[in-house]
């Protein structure tokens, strides 16, 4: 807890009207009531006490620290002893983190009222900066998973490079160039990957035109078919949605289901086979990706869908992983009004299924999905 030295203007003039209000005489009741109205609207928690530390007012925010348990009464505790020291004349702070569930952060502001000679009373204003933290908790480790992730390639190039101006022997440079072009390859990978990413996020509301399901899949399929080809994977394919129309960005939703198939044949071993299908429930295409690969720890099943979060670490590097490809997924599922979600067990494979919703079939849209 800390004296507030600098308090931003609004809620200087907030405290400024509390104060008139405590000072008000029964005369302007209805000028308290309106301003109490306006409090109640507010989504920050607000008590005022006098200058006895009898209490006021409490907005309906603040309503859940009355006679409150667990979470709340450390919250409430907080709030009782930072109006008994602002009735002592000093403005004080505090952030309190709560561990839920749910988890929360509250930064508590407390304040002084008085009318220029004498004080009062104090008010506490509760802030909910859970979502604040949230956002800057991800911004510090996406910025410290790329500058790793893109350190390791970028480093491996360049001793790559040194060794191969030190040889002249092309039996050795060969292989060291090969390499190169695959570090390279990774890095672009990489740089790709983020640039979707950041495109996906920012935009705020995707193209959604209707677009045949099958022309999706077909699409998806042909980027990964290489590499199943090459890794001895059989792609089968059951469409039980014939004819079915999606409303959404066609690029984002190659991207996804490639992704997801994608992933599917890394970690399926030679010989065995992925299972695409799709389906139509309750006014949503339901894409299913299947594989009887190594399958998933359920530990990790609540964190595949972070950006740079890999199960198997070596394997990823080994297959050319960005670790980005299920964020996106996640990202082009929510940004069509739809969801990813995964069942697995280890060692017999993984079931991942993206929900988006059904378009209506327009005629003005041939079966191509131009009009």
């Amino acid at each position: 807890m800390s004296p507030l030295r600098r308090e931003q203007p609004s809620v200087a003039a907030l405290e400024h009207e509390l104060a008139g209000v405590l000072a008000s005489s029964a005369s302007a009741e209805t000028e308290r009531d309106r301003f109490a109205i306006v409090l109640d609207a507010c989504r920050d928690g607000v008590v005022v006490v006098d200058a006895d530390g009898n209490e006021v007012y409490r907005n309906a925010a603040a309503e859940r620290y009355r006679e409150a348990r667990h979470a709340d009464a450390v919250v409430a505790g907080a709030i009782s002893m930072l109006l008994d020291e602002a009735r002592q004349g000093t403005a004080w702070e505090r952030e309190l983190s709560l561990f839920g569930p749910p988890r929360a952060v509250l930064q508590l502001h407390a304040a002084p009222l008085d009318d220029g000679d004498r004080i009062l009373g104090a008010a506490c204003f509760v802030y909910d900066v859970s979502e604040i933290h949230r956002v800057e908790s991800v911004r510090r480790d996406f910025v410290a998973n790329v500058s790793h992730e893109l350190k390791t390639p970028i480093g491996a190039l360049e001793v790559l490079a040194e060794t191969l101006a030190a040889e002249s022997d092309p039996a050795v440079t060969r292989p060291l160039a090969d390499r190169m072009v695959k570090e390279a390859e990774r890095l672009g990978r990489i740089v790709d990957d983020l640039l979707n990413l950041s495109l996906i996020e920012t935009q705020e509301s995707p193209v959604r035109d209707p677009t045949p399901l099958d022309g999706l899949l077909h699409d998806a399929l042909d980027r990964v078919r290489p590499a199943a080809v090459a890794g001895g994977i059989e792609l089968r394919v059951d469409d039980r949605a014939p004819g079915a129309m999606v409303a959404c960005d066609r690029r984002q939703v190659v991207s996804a289901i490639a992704n997801l198939v994608d992933n599917a044949v890394k970690y399926s071993e030679p010989g065995s086979a992925v299972d695409v299908d799709t389906g139509v429930d309750t006014g949503n295409i339901v894409i299913t990706v299947r594989d009887g690969g190594i399958g998933i720890p359920s530990r990790d099943l609540q964190r595949i869908f972070e950006r740079f979060y890999r199960v198997d670490q070596a394997r990823s590097r080994d297959t050319g992983g960005t670790g980005l490809g299920l964020a996106i997924v996640r990202h082009v599922a929510q940004a069509h009004g739809g969801e990813v979600n995964v069942e697995s067990v280890e060692g017999e494979g993984s079931t991942f299924r993206l929900v988006l919703p059904l378009a209506t079939i327009d005629t003005s849209f041939d079966m191509n999905g131009h009009r």
